[in-house]
């Protein structure tokens, strides 16, 4: 009888923990809206910032934690309108050091709202993509936590995305997101509170404001309405699958730093972007997915756990959908293998995608990339159309979770509670054929712990293509019959590489790289210079995607290397041509050029090429190549006088022994380690300008040789790029693009 009391007694124990624990006491902050207003003394942003929070917990809630740069003073609360009384702390948020302010407020109950209004100053003692405070641009992003917020964008449950009213005064023309008066910008939508400072030459193109770099011609303005037009294509594509939202002003900057940030219609892009000879993959794929966004997080809210399955990796998936529509099918394909070898190489310590947090260094990598293949399984599974019927009749709440969407596709439980809840052991093998009569068989292999419904392809001597569809069970083996009397050369399992998968090279038999990445392979032979085996290697990939322009640029490279110049320069060119390639191949397409025609002794052909490189800004091997290149054949160009002088002067400051000799050369808040290193320690500073790249009306890239030597070290010369910015004062330093400053072998 004992035994039967303790029995229903523990019973009746583990009912009610269980119980508690599904009911546990909660308390969460959702931010319904900011107001700020921010205005600028020295190198301080002053802020007031007025945040309505609701309490969405299912318990009063007596205090609040809002979180905000370390840096930070804080300097008066208001709760509801009266003094508050806080207290300061830390947190430790990956390398980073956040502020933490916990305010008492009076006992707010379950939906109900409480007010905080929050005045502080923030110090920014070097400028960043992140925060910048200086006479030529202002700067603050999100990520520089620059006004106080609950959840951070590292939040489990993800940031806080609400509609917010910012006024910023400065004299400069500034830019955020929403509907403008002057300064002052309101965002109806769920965005994050964000602006950039500057000057720009303002255009539109249909509904499109694009902030163009000062002084930018026809060139410019041409590339500025493709890319206008490239997001009005892909907001009206997202349409087509998610149904209409209200619009907000659509806004591209030219920026410097802190490009590929996108939020609530407005997209920071790189100067390069408008300088390159047509839209880059890159870019491309920042304006589609900001289109996306439009839907997955500002006009719909997409929080709680796992909410970077749906803001990243189903915006990529759409994303991808839109490149294949806009660039063709093969475009597409690229774009789905770079992002799966980005996962491959991190597929063997991943976590659940469920239970992936913003602090894993691999979040991006998993959530975006493994998350798209997972969303295009799902469509495949079931249909598109259905699969977008199902998500439209989701969006219609205004707000999305990862558990919303597993109910609404509730007859996919077991497909989604692996791909989601398990980390992934699938990994697809195939054998090499074995002949019987007429008939090829191919053995099969799934690893994985979920059945898997896939292809398999055959490959035959005369040339043929044939498929045969299979279906593997969990943890088993298979089967491919290809009826055929020729002779197969070539198998692969899963050829549209639609599941995630711990190793893709073992696909193929006969197995023709030992790594998912085989770019990877092909650019370590490069880098050996084993040419003839990277060409070999290229060329074998080149043959699956015939489109993939980072195989194409190595094998170009590979036959330049061997003096192939006209199979070489076929190569660069295809890449030239083709619709949508990342912006370093480009790049190292036109330095192959450069140094074709450097050969042929066409000096002016190789300097337009040279040149092209340097443009495009997209990669620092590639640009310094091209400068390299270019002064084999044009040691020296025009240099306007004041930029000669400017550095005169700054040699001399250099010498000086005084850090604020040297500091009055550059833009306040740049370089400040630079100038640190620099005053004090210069015995030797002597610079030659050789070259000067305009890249708008107030900023040049210069090229010089540099001679210097610092304390206690020996001579070093070559060459340097100084970012050189005009300011009301003159010229100024504003950052160093390439140092490639050595010390010189001696002479024997």
């Amino acid at each position: 009888m004992r035994k039967a009391y303790l029995f229903l007694f523990l019973f009746l124990f583990s009912i009610s923990a269980f119980s508690q624990d599904e009911l546990r006491v909660q308390v969460v902050w959702q931010v319904k809206s900011y107001d700020i207003e921010v205005s600028f003394s020295d190198r301080f942003l002053l802020g007031k910032a007025l945040l309505v929070l609701q309490n969405t917990g299912n318990s009063a809630g007596s205090r609040v934690t809002l979180r905000i740069n370390e840096k930070a003073e804080v300097t008066s609360v208001k709760v509801n309108d009266s003094a508050g009384s806080f207290t300061k702390g830390q947190e430790r948020l990956g390398a980073k050091n956040l502020q933490r302010i916990i305010v008492s407020i009076p006992s707010t109950q379950p939906n109900s709202t409480v007010s905080l209004t929050i005045e502080y100053k923030l110090k920014i003692e070097e400028n960043s993509g992140l925060s910048a405070i200086s006479p030529v641009g202002l700067q603050f992003l999100p990520l520089s936590f620059w006004y106080p917020t609950p959840n951070t964008l590292y939040a489990p449950r993800g940031g806080d995305f609400a509609p917010f009213r910012l006024v910023v005064n400065s004299q400069m023309t500034v830019v955020s997101s929403g509907n403008q008066s002057g300064n002052t910008f309101q965002q109806r939508a769920n965005g994050l509170p964000f602006f950039v400072a500057g000057d720009w030459d303002v255009v539109s193109f249909k509904g499109v404001t694009v902030y163009l770099p000062k002084g930018a011609g026809d060139f410019e303005r041409q590339r500025a309405s493709e890319l206008a037009n490239l997001f009005v294509e892909a907001k009206t594509f997202v349409a087509s699958l998610l149904g209409s939202i209200d619009e907000t002003p659509a806004r591209i900057v030219a920026v410097r730093r802190g490009a590929g940030f996108a939020d609530s219609s407005t997209i920071l892009l790189e100067y390069g972007a408008f300088r390159r000879h047509k839209i880059d993959s890159q870019t491309a794929m920042t304006i589609a997915e900001a289109a996306v966004k439009l839907w997955l997080g500002n006009a719909v809210l997409v929080r709680e756990e796992g909410y970077g399955v749906i803001r990243e990796g189903l915006t990529r998936y759409i994303a991808n959908l839109f490149i294949e529509k806009q660039f063709g099918k093969e475009a597409a394909e690229n774009e789905w293998f770079r992002q799966r070898i980005s996962y491959a190489a991190i597929a063997r310590r991943e976590v659940p995608l469920s239970k992936v947090s913003p602090l894993d260094d691999f979040y991006f990598a998993l959530t975006a990339n493994k998350g798209a293949m997972i969303w295009r399984l799902l469509a495949r599974r079931i249909g598109q159309a259905e699969f977008f019927r199902i998500l439209r009749s989701q969006l219609k709440t205004g707000a999305l979770t990862l558990s919303d969407v597993r109910l609404a596709f509730a007859d996919q439980k077991e497909f989604l509670e692996f791909w989601l809840d398990q980390t992934n052991d699938v990994n697809l093998l195939v054998g090499l054929p074995q002949a019987s009569g007429d008939e090829k068989r191919v053995a099969l292999r799934n690893n994985g712990s979920i059945p898997v419904e896939t292809k398999v392809t055959a490959f035959t001597d005369k040339g043929e293509k044939l498929i045969v569809e299979t279906s593997l069970q969990a943890k088993s083996f298979g089967e491919a019959v290809f009826r055929t009397a020729s002779k197969v050369v070539r198998v692969e399992v899963d050829p549209e590489k639609l599941y995630p998968q711990l190793d893709f090279s073992d696909d193929v038999a006969p197995r023709e790289f030992s790594d998912s990445d085989a770019i990877l392979i092909i650019k370590r032979s490069f880098d050996r210079q084993d040419f003839v085996g990277a060409e070999k290697a290229a060329r074998t990939l080149l043959e699956s995607y015939p489109g993939l322009d980072d195989a194409r640029i190595l094998l170009g490279r590979s036959l330049l290397a061997q003096n192939k110049l006209s199979e070489a320069e076929k190569q660069f060119q295809t890449i030239l041509d083709e619709k949508l390639v990342l912006a370093r191949n480009s790049a190292w397409a036109y330095v192959g050029l450069g140094e074709i025609a450097t050969r042929a002794n066409k000096t002016s052909e190789a300097v337009r090429f040279f040149e092209e490189a340097i443009r495009s800004d997209a990669e620092y091997g590639a640009t310094l190549a091209a400068r390299m290149g270019r002064n084999k054949v044009l040691p020296t160009s025009k240099v306007e006088e004041s930029i000669r002088n400017f550095f005169i002067q700054f040699d001399r400051a250099a010498i000086s022994k005084s850090r604020a000799n040297v500091e009055q050369m550059i833009v306040s808040g740049e370089m400040v380690r630079f100038a640190s290193n620099l005053a004090g320690q210069a015995e030797l500073w002597e610079t030659k300008v050789v070259h000067v790249d305009p890249l708008d009306a107030n900023n040049v890239l210069v090229e010089v040789e540099l001679r210097v030597r610092l304390l206690n070290r020996s001579e070093e010369k070559g060459m340097a790029v100084f970012y050189l910015s005009r300011t009301t004062t003159g010229w100024k330093l504003s950052g160093v693009e390439i140092f490639e400053v050595r010390a010189q072998e001696q002479e024997s």
